[in-house]
């Protein structure tokens, strides 16, 4: 199933209240944030022999390119609400 029809009614509500694009990048947003949580649950049974204090390397990794990942989509949404809040400003 697609991402398209297996979020379909999430989908519709954020379109409906961001626009389009807004708001399939909340939709997408909301889906790293899943992502992270599962990663950091995971993260709880699977320590670094050398620190136990820490996950292991390759869910470190993962986490910091998903906190990436949603700093970038964090980013677009703000400069396509600014961007909108002009076009309608000049409008």
């Amino acid at each position: 199933m697609s991402a398209f029809e297996d979020h379909k009614e999430e989908l519709e509500h954020y379109e409906q209240m961001l626009g389009a694009y807004r708001g399939r990048l909340a939709v997408t947003l909301d889906r790293v944030t899943n992502a992270m949580v599962l990663v950091g649950q995971h993260g709880v049974y699977c320590h670094s022999q050398r620190d136990a204090a820490k996950p292991t390397m390759d869910i470190q990794i993962i986490t910091e390119e998903l906190r990436k990942a949603k700093e970038l989509i964090q980013n677009v949404m703000e400069e396509l609400r600014v961007e909108r809040e002009n076009r309608l400003r000049a409008g």
